[in-house]
């Protein structure tokens, strides 16, 4: 029987100081790989609009999106927590009811497990309806990708102490409104490490330093996919770039010079 993640699981996990895994998801075999590794929760980010639609931030991404990629890993993942991310004006908007029927619409429909959900005291109430419609929220605060034009870039967040102090109340008020985990992106480690320490639920770094209760990174990035950039906080544990692209070159070569297929790979 397959022991599948569960919040229980991550809250536990907090508490005996074991930390937590995640990585980004966006298919049916990726998943089924990351699942098979042991990773706690598969992440379907809003990232995919950069990483598999090509596009040059997270806005355009639609909740279609989102729900035809859940979909496809779900299927993929036994054991895994799937987590969703609501995209840019899912929510935030004037209407609560919106946000809750968008949520629903991602955890009904691709069968995920959660919503993530970018912002501080300024979504509480959109958290709270959420979590009252019986949809777990993880929340996500310090460089929030759907804020990238506010922010005027993807740099570092709260290295002044006044924006530091805030992202303090921000958790705090996100733990109240009854998130299961929080995100905490690019930020500096200490400020990670005292929001860690005054939280009760887990927190998840990505450029966030080692006293989280758990990391994240993109897939693409870790696995050295994505070569234009790669950002400070990413470690390569794979050059999958060229080696995909010497075996294009080398299947591109043997069918032009006859070698590909061979008699043993045809039928007579």
């Amino acid at each position: 029987m397959i022991n599948k993640v569960t919040i229980k699981t991550l809250q536990q996990k907090k508490d005996l100081k074991e930390k937590i895994t995640m990585l980004t998801g966006y298919d049916y075999q990726t998943a089924k790989l990351i699942d098979q590794a042991g990773i706690d929760i598969i992440l379907v980010g809003d990232s995919l609009g950069m990483v598999v639609l090509g596009y040059e931030n997270t806005l355009r991404v639609t909740i279609e999106d989102m729900i035809y990629h859940s979909k496809a890993v779900t299927r993929g993942s036994k054991r895994a927590m799937v987590v969703t991310d609501l995209p840019f004006m899912a929510y935030k908007i004037a209407d609560i009811s919106q946000t809750v029927q968008n949520a629903g619409r991602i955890i009904k429909e691709s069968r995920a497990t959660a919503v993530k959900m970018e912002g501080g005291q300024d979504i509480v109430e959109e958290v709270k309806a959420t979590i009252d419609a019986g949809i777990p929220v993880m929340g996500h605060l310090g460089l929030t990708p759907q804020s990238v034009n506010q922010f005027g870039g993807f740099k570092v967040q709260c290295k002044e102490e006044s924006a530091a102090k805030k992202l303090v109340e921000d958790a705090l008020a996100l733990e109240g409104a009854g998130i299961f985990a929080l995100v905490l992106e690019c930020i500096p480690a200490k400020l990670a490490k005292e929001v860690t320490e005054q939280l009760s639920i887990p927190t998840i770094g990505i450029g966030a330093g080692k006293d989280c209760d758990g990391q994240v990174l993109v897939t693409q990035d870790m696995l050295g996919i994505l070569s234009d950039f790669t950002p400070r906080f990413v470690r390569r544990y794979a050059d999958l770039d060229n080696q995909i692209k010497q075996a294009f070159k080398n299947y591109k070569e043997e069918v032009q010079n006859g070698n590909f297929p061979s008699l043993d790979e045809s039928f007579s």
